[in-house]
């Protein structure tokens, strides 16, 4: 059965392009309209069969039914008055941004029909060229509504990713930046740094630890830039605690005491051991 009759998607890089992808795969409406300020990306999307009709105007967003906004951050914010404009009254919208305090603040003003998500399902790997049907699969989606958000509009959000294979969890935006900051920017910001410590003609010798450690620090840089800048007060936080942490390492090694590193690896395994 078809959710929508026009789907319009705003970025055709990665996500959106999953998103597209699996909207058609699950056959949940009867065209996805592709937008997208690069020209490769769109014929591109059409060749692997993402999108119907690729648009390099917003304009091309009008009819839609639905409208996704899989871009940075800024970009969601800048281009959201130009596309309230360009939209129907009725029209349901949400992002994909990796922050929500700012977007829906922001577009909860401007649409009727906004709600706030972030998939948490990605890559490292950028563009439509990677884009898979089956990246939400198994995945968990954060909901982010407000007081003014539409609930109907939230249950047809929750509705459209569970068919899509993320399961869904609604917190506040704040809420969700204090816990993104640590969980997944302060990840990217350690794996930047870990990668800029070691000596360049040290890095011939990096065995399978190491890559899997610093993986995200291949991640597109300005785009992480504008999520670390936006959400820059939680992750100054997490980064505190990171130093912290770093700290109680440096004063076992300097004091030459094994069993207070031990400890301190162990409570680290114990942890790591939790997770699914």
């Amino acid at each position: 059965m078809k959710m929508f009759d026009k789907v319009a998607i705003v970025g055709t890089g990665l996500i959106g392009g999953s998103i597209a992808l699996a909207i058609k795969k699950k056959n949940l409406c009867r065209q996805v309209i592709g937008i997208s300020l690069h020209k490769k990306s769109l014929t591109l999307a059409k060749r692997i069969g993402a999108v119907d009709i690729g648009s390099l105007s917003l304009s091309a967003i009008k009819d839609a039914d639905l409208v996704i906004l899989a871009m940075p951050v800024s970009s969601i914010i800048s281009l959201a008055p130009e596309i309230s404009g360009l939209i129907k009254k009725n029209c349901l919208v949400f992002d994909v941004g990796s922050t929500k305090a700012k977007i829906v603040s922001k577009l909860s003003g401007l649409f009727p029909f906004f709600v706030g998500t972030h998939p948490l399902a990605g890559s490292e790997k950028r563009g439509i060229i990677n884009a898979c049907p089956d990246l939400f699969h198994n995945s968990l989606c954060i909901i982010t509504p407000v007081n003014n958000t539409a609930a109907a509009a939230v249950a047809k959000v929750k509705k459209l990713w569970s068919f899509l294979g993320a399961k869904t969890i609604v917190m506040n935006p704040l809420q969700h930046d204090r816990i993104l900051g640590f969980i997944s920017h302060l990840p990217h910001v350690a794996a930047f740094s870990l990668m800029n410590s070691v000596p360049e003609e040290f890095l011939k010798f990096s065995p399978v630890s190491f890559k899997e450690a610093t993986r995200v620090a291949a991640s597109d840089s300005a785009l992480w830039a504008d999520i670390i800048i936006d959400n820059r007060e939680n992750v100054l936080n997490a980064i505190k605690e990171l130093q912290k942490n770093m700290n109680d390492i440096k004063s076992a090694i300097k004091k030459n005491n094994p069993a207070e590193l031990a400890r301190i690896f162990q409570k680290a395994k114990i942890r790591r051991g939790s997770l699914k």
